[in-house]
């Protein structure tokens, strides 16, 4: 697969563009790319621009081509709602669920959460998702990145407005997923912790619109739960069915 990059701030096609240093960087020194290697660039602006790596060092440079309209974007336009999870699971469920095609993650934290964030500490981990999402587009092909959103409390986000239905995960909660109709426009799922929503919280959802939704009989881990309703969601709304993708 020839390396992607993401060069925020405006890609010129048709010339000759100077890699931002991280870029450049991670193409010389991680990848060990060579002057004349192919190579891909996209500003997250949709469409993408193939290229040939022109120049190494700090002044890298890659002859760029015309802008490609290439997009790979969901129909379904799905919004993460993940509580916060310790150790490295909030990176992995960032990684998989930009794999899967959510258009954003808003991590909140929930009473059960064990992992807690706040001021200074909060922003650095949000910028430190960030970074695992632009990598995941990088990798899996799409030329927009999701934006992780700031780390707010369960009662902030459901007192924001909606951008059509919410969904709250939650063991035992009656409506299989297969008997909910399509929505016309975006959608949020909502992830408990490690520990579960609480009683008090699943009222708060319950009062705030959000519909409740189970998958199955079985519990699932919180960095398991968002990426299986992101896949179902996927194969029921979006664009996992037909051979084309396969």
């Amino acid at each position: 697969m020839t390396p992607r990059f993401f060069c925020p701030g405006g890609l010129v096609p048709d010339s000759d563009f100077l890699l931002p240093q991280a870029v450049a960087h991670h193409a010389e020194r991680v990848l060990r790319l060579s002057i004349g290697d192919a190579l891909v660039l996209f500003d997250g602006e949709g469409g993408e621009c193939a290229g040939t790596l022109l120049t190494l060092g700090r002044q890298a440079t890659a002859r760029l081509g015309p802008r490609q309209p290439v997009e790979r974007e969901s129909p379904v336009q799905i919004t993460l709602v993940q509580a916060l999870a310790s150790g490295d699971k909030m990176d992995w469920v960032v990684q998989k669920a930009v794999e899967l095609g959510a258009v954003a993650i808003q991590p909140v934290a929930a009473e059960r959460s064990v992992l807690k964030l706040s001021g200074e500490r909060a922003a650095k981990r949000v910028a430190h998702w960030q970074q695992i999402a632009v990598a995941a587009c990088e990798q899996s092909g799409r030329n927009r990145v999701p934006a992780v959103g700031d780390v707010m409390s369960l009662e902030r986000y459901l007192a924001g407005p909606a951008e059509g239905p919410r969904f709250v995960l939650a063991p035992g909660a009656e409506g299989a997923l297969r008997r909910k109709a399509r929505p016309a426009g975006p959608l949020s799922v909502l992830i408990g912790p490690e520990g579960g929503w609480s009683p008090a919280e699943l009222e708060l959802a319950a009062r705030a619109g959000c519909e409740p939704l189970a998958l199955g009989p079985r519990v699932l881990r919180t960095e398991t739960a968002g990426l299986a309703v992101l896949a179902a969601l996927q194969t029921l709304w979006g664009d996992f069915p037909g051979d084309e993708h396969v």
